[in-house]
């Protein structure tokens, strides 16, 4: 460790020193993957494993705000986890929930819930809002925390909010076909208003979106690193920043 400590240090500062200058990501949005397979290697249960990643949530923020980052979006909780057992269920849903009322605690981040709290059971949900209602003055990066979240699930709820506005004031089925643009499903999302990811990052090796942010990511750089999310340091995220700059975007072109 004596020797390893020095290596890992500097290792840091050359990948510090080749982004300077660089261009980064505005949003960020993490895959965070691996927490039950991490504990399974060191026999561990699977809460101990969800707890080792909640644990590493409040570094990972802290190096995207030194990095700039205005934008970061985590995902925590998929639609499909929650058919998860009841036993297993429970106890991730209150790790999710203390974790994301710390993080309000320490007023350096708004905390904005990205999901559908209707399918959240009660007390997560009133929870999240009141981490939500206690950063809503805060003027740094923004946390959207995905909890219930599901691609596809976010672009059905953005349609019926947008067919719902448009017969408040109707509008008809004919002359909102007539009218849609892509822009106007957008501005119905759950993220609306902020930049979409330019970069997305997956851990644990798996590389694959299973429908996070699937409208936004269009034109988004992904990221994949083999290391279990309680696992992800420093040096992984300088990684993902310095291949995000090294990359050039085309936007779809």
């Amino acid at each position: 460790m004596a020797l390893r400590d020095p290596l890992y240090a500097a290792y840091e500062r050359r990948l510090r020193r080749s982004l300077k200058g660089a261009t980064l990501p505005r949003h960020v949005g993490v895959m965070l993957d691996g927490n039950r397979r991490w504990a399974k290697a060191r026999g561990a249960g699977t809460k101990e494993g969800h707890q080792a990643g909640a644990d590493n949530i409040a570094h990972f923020l802290s190096w995207c705000e030194d990095a700039g980052v205005e934008v970061v979006t985590l995902w925590l909780l998929s639609t499909d986890n929650l058919n998860r057992p009841a036993a297993e269920l429970a106890p991730l849903l209150e790790i999710i929930e203390n974790t994301v009322a710390d993080l309000a605690e320490t007023g350096r981040w708004r905390i904005n819930p990205v999901g559908s709290p209707d399918l959240l059971p009660a007390e997560t949900a009133r929870r999240l809002k009141e981490s939500a209602d206690a950063t809503a003055g805060v003027t740094g990066m923004v946390v959207n925390v995905a909890v219930g979240y599901g691609g596809r699930q976010e672009i059905t709820d953005a349609v019926r909010s947008l067919l719902i506005a448009h017969a408040a004031n109707g509008t008809t089925i004919e002359e909102l076909a007539e009218t849609l643009e892509v822009e106007h499903i957008a501005e119905h999302l759950y993220t609306k208003g902020q930049p979409d990811p330019d970069l997305v990052i997956r851990t644990s090796g798996e590389q694959r979106l299973s429908g996070f942010l699937l409208w936004q990511s269009a034109h988004s750089e992904f990221y994949f690193c083999e290391a279990y999310w309680p696992d992800f340091r420093h040096v992984d995220f300088l990684r993902a920043l310095r291949a995000y700059s090294e990359r050039h975007r085309r936007f779809g072109s």
